[in-house]
Protein backbone atom coordinates (compact mmCIF):
# COMPACT_ATOMS: atom_id res chain seq x y z
CA UNK A 1 0.00 0.00 0.00
CA UNK A 2 1.49 3.56 -1.33
CA UNK A 3 1.91 6.09 1.33
CA UNK A 4 0.10 9.49 0.59
CA UNK A 5 2.07 12.97 0.98
CA UNK A 6 1.55 15.56 3.40
CA UNK A 7 -1.44 14.98 5.47
CA UNK A 8 -1.74 18.79 6.73
CA UNK A 9 -2.73 19.46 3.39
CA UNK A 10 -5.84 17.52 3.08
CA UNK A 11 -8.16 19.11 5.26
CA UNK A 12 -7.51 23.09 6.39
CA UNK A 13 -8.12 22.98 9.99
CA UNK A 14 -8.29 26.22 12.68
CA UNK A 15 -7.56 25.89 16.24
CA UNK A 16 -8.89 29.45 16.91
CA UNK A 17 -12.27 27.39 15.46
CA UNK A 18 -11.49 24.29 17.22
CA UNK A 19 -11.28 26.42 20.47
CA UNK A 20 -15.12 27.56 20.21
CA UNK A 21 -16.54 24.95 22.14
CA UNK A 22 -20.11 25.42 21.84
CA UNK A 23 -19.75 25.60 18.68
CA UNK A 24 -18.24 21.79 18.15
CA UNK A 25 -20.91 20.66 20.66
CA UNK A 26 -23.30 22.15 18.10
CA UNK A 27 -21.76 20.11 15.08
CA UNK A 28 -21.64 17.04 16.88
CA UNK A 29 -25.44 16.85 17.94
CA UNK A 30 -26.53 17.72 14.39
CA UNK A 31 -24.42 14.42 13.55
CA UNK A 32 -25.66 12.50 16.19
CA UNK A 33 -29.64 13.75 15.35
CA UNK A 34 -28.71 12.96 11.47
CA UNK A 35 -27.09 9.78 12.59
CA UNK A 36 -30.13 8.50 14.39
CA UNK A 37 -32.90 9.58 12.18
CA UNK A 38 -31.11 7.67 9.45
CA UNK A 39 -30.04 4.75 11.18
CA UNK A 40 -31.94 4.36 14.35
CA UNK A 41 -31.09 5.05 18.55
CA UNK A 42 -28.47 2.10 19.09
CA UNK A 43 -25.32 2.83 18.77
CA UNK A 44 -24.47 -1.04 18.61
CA UNK A 45 -26.38 -1.66 15.61
CA UNK A 46 -25.85 1.69 14.18
CA UNK A 47 -21.99 2.23 13.12
CA UNK A 48 -22.44 6.05 12.07
CA UNK A 49 -23.95 6.80 15.42
CA UNK A 50 -21.59 4.71 17.28
CA UNK A 51 -18.69 6.85 15.92
CA UNK A 52 -20.57 10.39 16.28
CA UNK A 53 -20.85 9.35 20.16
CA UNK A 54 -17.14 8.50 20.23
CA UNK A 55 -15.98 11.46 18.33
CA UNK A 56 -18.10 13.83 21.04
CA UNK A 57 -16.70 11.57 23.65
CA UNK A 58 -13.13 12.74 22.11
CA UNK A 59 -14.09 16.59 22.25
CA UNK A 60 -15.51 16.03 25.73
CA UNK A 61 -19.22 16.29 25.34
CA UNK A 62 -21.26 15.83 28.45
CA UNK A 63 -22.81 12.42 28.30
CA UNK A 64 -26.20 14.51 29.27
CA UNK A 65 -25.96 16.12 26.05
CA UNK A 66 -25.27 13.01 24.08
CA UNK A 67 -28.34 11.27 25.50
CA UNK A 68 -30.15 14.21 25.35
CA UNK A 69 -29.51 14.55 21.47
CA UNK A 70 -30.07 10.91 20.64
CA UNK A 71 -33.76 11.60 22.76
CA UNK A 72 -34.33 14.56 20.65
CA UNK A 73 -33.64 13.06 17.35
CA UNK A 74 -36.67 10.42 17.81
CA UNK A 75 -39.14 13.35 18.29
CA UNK A 76 -41.74 14.03 15.30
CA UNK A 77 -40.51 17.81 15.53
CA UNK A 78 -37.17 17.68 15.22
CA UNK A 79 -35.35 18.40 12.06
CA UNK A 80 -33.10 16.13 10.10
CA UNK A 81 -29.93 17.60 8.79
CA UNK A 82 -28.89 16.62 5.34
CA UNK A 83 -25.08 16.50 3.74
CA UNK A 84 -24.52 19.20 1.39
CA UNK A 85 -21.62 19.60 -0.80
CA UNK A 86 -20.05 23.11 -2.23
CA UNK A 87 -17.29 23.73 -4.51
CA UNK A 88 -15.24 26.79 -5.66
CA UNK A 89 -12.50 27.89 -7.37
CA UNK A 90 -9.93 29.55 -4.76
CA UNK A 91 -7.20 31.73 -5.90
CA UNK A 92 -4.42 30.45 -8.30
CA UNK A 93 -6.36 27.89 -9.70
CA UNK A 94 -6.41 26.46 -5.78
CA UNK A 95 -9.51 23.71 -5.47
CA UNK A 96 -11.72 24.01 -2.59
CA UNK A 97 -14.36 21.85 -0.83
CA UNK A 98 -16.90 22.71 1.65
CA UNK A 99 -18.97 19.71 3.69
CA UNK A 100 -21.74 21.14 5.27
CA UNK A 101 -24.85 19.37 7.43
CA UNK A 102 -27.51 21.79 7.51
CA UNK A 103 -31.50 21.84 7.98
CA UNK A 104 -31.86 24.26 6.22
CA UNK A 105 -30.70 24.31 2.73
CA UNK A 106 -31.24 27.99 1.34
CA UNK A 107 -29.50 29.21 4.60
CA UNK A 108 -26.05 27.24 3.93
CA UNK A 109 -26.62 28.67 0.05
CA UNK A 110 -26.75 32.37 0.72
CA UNK A 111 -23.73 32.10 3.15
CA UNK A 112 -21.47 30.37 0.74
CA UNK A 113 -22.69 33.22 -1.94
CA UNK A 114 -21.44 35.92 1.31
CA UNK A 115 -18.41 34.17 1.60
CA UNK A 116 -17.63 34.06 -1.46
CA UNK A 117 -18.48 38.03 -2.01
CA UNK A 118 -16.78 38.68 1.14
CA UNK A 119 -13.61 36.77 0.51
CA UNK A 120 -13.50 36.15 -3.05
CA UNK A 121 -13.20 32.59 -4.71
CA UNK A 122 -15.69 31.85 -7.33
CA UNK A 123 -18.75 28.74 -6.78
CA UNK A 124 -18.31 26.08 -9.44
CA UNK A 125 -20.64 23.69 -10.91
CA UNK A 126 -20.94 20.20 -9.58
CA UNK A 127 -17.70 17.68 -10.24
CA UNK A 128 -15.95 20.63 -11.53
CA UNK A 129 -13.62 20.42 -8.46
CA UNK A 130 -14.60 17.36 -6.97
CA UNK A 131 -13.03 15.17 -9.44
CA UNK A 132 -9.36 16.22 -8.82
CA UNK A 133 -10.07 14.81 -4.98
CA UNK A 134 -10.47 11.46 -3.79
CA UNK A 135 -13.23 9.98 -0.98
CA UNK A 136 -11.54 7.84 1.63
CA UNK A 137 -12.01 6.75 4.80
CA UNK A 138 -9.00 7.67 7.26
CA UNK A 139 -8.25 6.63 10.59
CA UNK A 140 -5.09 8.20 13.12
CA UNK A 141 -3.58 6.22 15.89
CA UNK A 142 -0.71 7.10 17.96
CA UNK A 143 2.21 5.21 17.10
CA UNK A 144 3.96 4.96 20.86
CA UNK A 145 3.77 1.95 22.11
CA UNK A 146 2.04 0.09 19.16
CA UNK A 147 3.33 -2.74 17.09
CA UNK A 148 3.55 -1.74 13.34
CA UNK A 149 3.80 -4.61 11.58
CA UNK A 150 0.86 -5.98 13.42
CA UNK A 151 -1.13 -2.97 12.54
CA UNK A 152 -0.16 -3.43 9.56
CA UNK A 153 -1.05 -6.56 8.66
CA UNK A 154 -4.51 -6.31 10.44
CA UNK A 155 -5.73 -3.40 8.62
CA UNK A 156 -4.62 -5.00 4.92
CA UNK A 157 -6.60 -7.93 5.64
CA UNK A 158 -9.64 -5.35 6.66
CA UNK A 159 -9.72 -3.68 3.03
CA UNK A 160 -7.49 -1.28 4.11
CA UNK A 161 -5.57 0.53 1.19
CA UNK A 162 -3.01 2.66 2.33
CA UNK A 163 -0.89 3.02 5.72
CA UNK A 164 1.69 6.15 6.60
CA UNK A 165 3.56 7.01 9.19
CA UNK A 166 4.11 10.16 10.17
CA UNK A 167 6.25 11.33 13.39
CA UNK A 168 3.54 10.58 15.80
CA UNK A 169 0.90 9.05 13.90
CA UNK A 170 -0.15 6.27 11.60
CA UNK A 171 -2.62 7.46 9.22
CA UNK A 172 -4.84 4.51 7.59
CA UNK A 173 -6.79 4.94 4.48
CA UNK A 174 -9.52 3.09 3.40
CA UNK A 175 -12.74 2.82 0.85
CA UNK A 176 -15.51 5.03 1.91
CA UNK A 177 -17.71 1.68 2.73
CA UNK A 178 -14.82 0.05 5.18
CA UNK A 179 -14.09 2.88 7.19
CA UNK A 180 -16.01 1.44 10.22
CA UNK A 181 -15.01 -1.82 9.46
CA UNK A 182 -11.16 -0.74 9.54
CA UNK A 183 -11.80 0.91 12.78
CA UNK A 184 -13.15 -1.78 14.38
CA UNK A 185 -10.53 -4.57 13.75
CA UNK A 186 -8.07 -1.66 14.61
CA UNK A 187 -9.94 -0.90 18.21
CA UNK A 188 -10.13 -5.17 18.33
CA UNK A 189 -6.15 -5.04 18.81
CA UNK A 190 -6.82 -2.66 21.75
CA UNK A 191 -6.08 0.29 20.05
CA UNK A 192 -6.96 3.40 20.46
CA UNK A 193 -8.11 5.79 17.11
CA UNK A 194 -7.22 8.93 17.59
CA UNK A 195 -9.49 10.07 14.59
CA UNK A 196 -11.91 8.23 11.99
CA UNK A 197 -13.57 10.16 9.48
CA UNK A 198 -14.28 10.56 5.76
CA UNK A 199 -12.39 12.99 4.28
CA UNK A 200 -11.80 14.27 0.59
CA UNK A 201 -7.68 13.56 -0.65
CA UNK A 202 -6.42 15.59 -3.22
CA UNK A 203 -4.99 13.66 -6.38
CA UNK A 204 -2.77 16.83 -7.41
CA UNK A 205 -1.69 19.46 -5.06
CA UNK A 206 -1.12 23.19 -6.42
CA UNK A 207 2.04 25.71 -6.01
CA UNK A 208 0.87 29.48 -5.69
CA UNK A 209 2.15 32.54 -5.06
CA UNK A 210 2.52 33.86 -1.06
CA UNK A 211 -0.24 36.54 -1.85
CA UNK A 212 -2.74 33.20 -3.51
CA UNK A 213 -1.84 31.20 -0.02
CA UNK A 214 -2.63 34.33 2.11
CA UNK A 215 -5.90 34.86 0.43
CA UNK A 216 -6.93 30.92 0.39
CA UNK A 217 -6.22 30.54 3.79
CA UNK A 218 -8.57 33.97 4.30
CA UNK A 219 -11.32 32.33 2.40
CA UNK A 220 -11.23 28.68 3.98
CA UNK A 221 -11.10 30.23 7.72
CA UNK A 222 -14.46 31.98 6.62
CA UNK A 223 -16.31 29.14 5.36
CA UNK A 224 -15.02 26.69 8.38
CA UNK A 225 -16.53 29.42 10.76
CA UNK A 226 -20.45 28.95 9.22
CA UNK A 227 -22.59 27.15 11.75
CA UNK A 228 -23.28 24.47 9.23
CA UNK A 229 -19.98 23.75 7.43
CA UNK A 230 -18.38 20.60 9.35
CA UNK A 231 -14.87 20.74 6.92
CA UNK A 232 -13.24 22.49 4.24
CA UNK A 233 -10.83 20.67 1.50
CA UNK A 234 -8.37 22.21 -0.27
CA UNK A 235 -5.39 21.02 -2.74
CA UNK A 236 -2.98 24.29 -2.35
CA UNK A 237 0.46 22.94 -1.23
CA UNK A 238 1.98 24.64 2.13
CA UNK A 239 4.23 27.01 1.85
CA UNK A 240 6.75 24.37 3.36
CA UNK A 241 5.96 21.94 0.49
CA UNK A 242 6.48 24.50 -2.16
CA UNK A 243 10.05 25.20 -0.96
CA UNK A 244 10.80 21.61 -0.56
CA UNK A 245 9.65 21.50 -4.11
CA UNK A 246 11.73 24.28 -5.37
Amino acid sequence: MAGHSKWANIKHQKSRSDALKGKIFSRFAKEIISSVKQGGPDPKSNPRLRLAIQKARAANMPSDNIERNIKKAGREDQSDYFPVTYELYGYGGVGIIVDALTDNKNRIASEMRIATHKRGGTLASPGSVAFNFDLKGVIQVLKKGVDEEALFLAVSESGADDFEASEELYYITTPPDLLYQVKEKIEKLGLACEGASLQRIPKISIACSEEDQKANLSLAEWLEDLDDVDAVYHNMLSSEDQELRD
